[in-house]
């Protein structure tokens, strides 16, 4: 019998040959509908000089020098999209590191560069014409499961990476398991609690998140933003029929040692501040009173990954104090939804309100697409990952 860690590591590996083996396709900008004076370009695909390499890019990453890097799932390698001429198209697509074990976060701490494959983190700097091998910076983290993870340097000096839940819902076992983890910028434990006498530090800085791939730091107030993803098949009755509806994908204010309510609870659609007990998976009484509801609801099963801050686009002052989230869309409702960016409105630097951005990647029931990341380039425009159509994409202001 094959036993469930060797099974997940057949789904994950079955899903890295899908994406490599997807053919590749030119696709139709046209479908996609953005507000009056916004247009979207491709920044580079399978025609891009190299482009072949662009196989399932995820999370994207600016140097120094402004320059975009993406992690490509489908190849298991970072992969460096430079535009020397600066007229928003890539030259080429310059492989950086290969053979890692599924891609996904990248971080810049001073000139090298943190990549979070599945089971740890690695690091490679740059020597003269290229880049080192990786080294292990954070190693044994948990696979299996949702087991992509993400790492971010926050303004506070720390690097903070994402464990998702090894299942759909259940108890688990391992304590990092689906939590936010808080390390230093050498890679030590840095935790919201600090461990005494002869036990080690612990990472988790928070708790109760399902899968939370995608965050930012709010550029007023210093404030963390992570998007999750809800559980799937569940009812609002007990033994009831599932409803596609429920629970609400969540974006939550990441604070130090709270519990955002995983797995016996979850926030209210439109009830702002309110948490929700799962009636089939219930915890002790009264748990869910002691977690951290969420700052914003968005619709279930869409999948909110990559978000960003537009404080540093050039686009329009409205635009300035808002955030953009790519939902990478469904993959089980029977009427699929997601598969768009949408823009969460904030006001006195609070999210209010969420609205659509792009749409135009389902047509029919059918997805040509799915948004994973979205990063201000230095340019001021927004760059955003698709990792079905092998894609990054430009979205910048038509200036009058």
């Amino acid at each position: 019998m094959i036993s469930t860690v060797k099974k997940l590591h057949i789904v994950l590996l079955t899903g890295l040959m899908l994406f490599a083996a997807r053919p590749v396709f030119a696709a139709d900008l046209s479908s996609i509908r953005l507000p009056d004076d916004f247009k979207i370009e491709v920044f580079a695909d399978f025609n891009t000089k190299g482009g072949a390499q662009l196989s399932a890019p995820r999370m994207m990453a600016l140097d120094a020098k402004g320059e975009l890097y993406v992690s490509a799932l489908g190849s298991n390698s970072v992969l460096m999209l430079p535009d020397r001429n600066h007229d928003g198209v890539a030259d080429e697509v310059v492989s950086l590191v290969q053979n890692l074990n599924a891609p996904q976060g990248l971080a810049f701490v001073g000139d090298s560069l943190l990549i979070a494959n599945q089971d740890g983190v690695v690091k490679i700097s740059p020597e003269r014409e290229r880049w080192s091998k990786p080294q292990a910076f954070i190693t044994n983290l948990p696979t299996g499961g949702h087991t992509l993870k993400n790492i971010r340097l926050g303004p506070d000096g720390f690097l903070y990476i994402n464990v998702g839940s090894s299942c759909n819902v259940c108890i688990e076992n391992e304590p990092t398991r689906a939590t936010m983890l808080r390390y230093t910028v050498e890679g030590k434990p840095a935790g919201a609690l600090t461990t005494l006498g002869r036990h080690q530090q612990s990472a988790i800085y928070a708790r109760g998140l399902r899968n939370s791939q995608g965050y930012a730091w709010h550029p007023v107030t210093g404030a963390m933003y992570a998007t999750n993803n809800g559980a799937d098949n569940r009812s609002g009755t007990q033994g009831g029929a599932v409803n596609d509806e429920l629970p609400p994908e969540h974006l939550n204010k990441i604070e130090a040692a709270k519990h955002y309510g995983w797995p016996h609870c979850w926030g209210g659609s439109k009830e702002i501040g309110t948490q929700f007990e799962d009636p089939n998976f219930k915890g002790a009484a009264g748990f869910c009173g002691t977690t951290q509801a969420p700052a914003v609801s968005f619709r279930a099963h869409t999948t909110p990954i990559g978000i960003t801050f537009l404080d540093k686009t050039n686009w329009p002052s409205a635009y300035k104090a808002d955030a953009i989230v790519a939902l990478h869309g469904s993959w089980n409702r029977k009427q699929p939804a997601g598969y768009q960016l949408i823009r969460v409105k904030f006001k006195a630097n609070e999210p209010q309100a969420v609205e659509d951005f792009a749409i135009g990647w389902l047509s029919n029931q059918e997805a040509w697409g799915r948004p994973v990341d979205v990063l201000v380039g230095a340019d001021g425009a927004l760059y955003v990952s698709d990792d079905k159509a092998n894609i990054i994409y430009r979205i910048s202001y038509k200036t009058k």
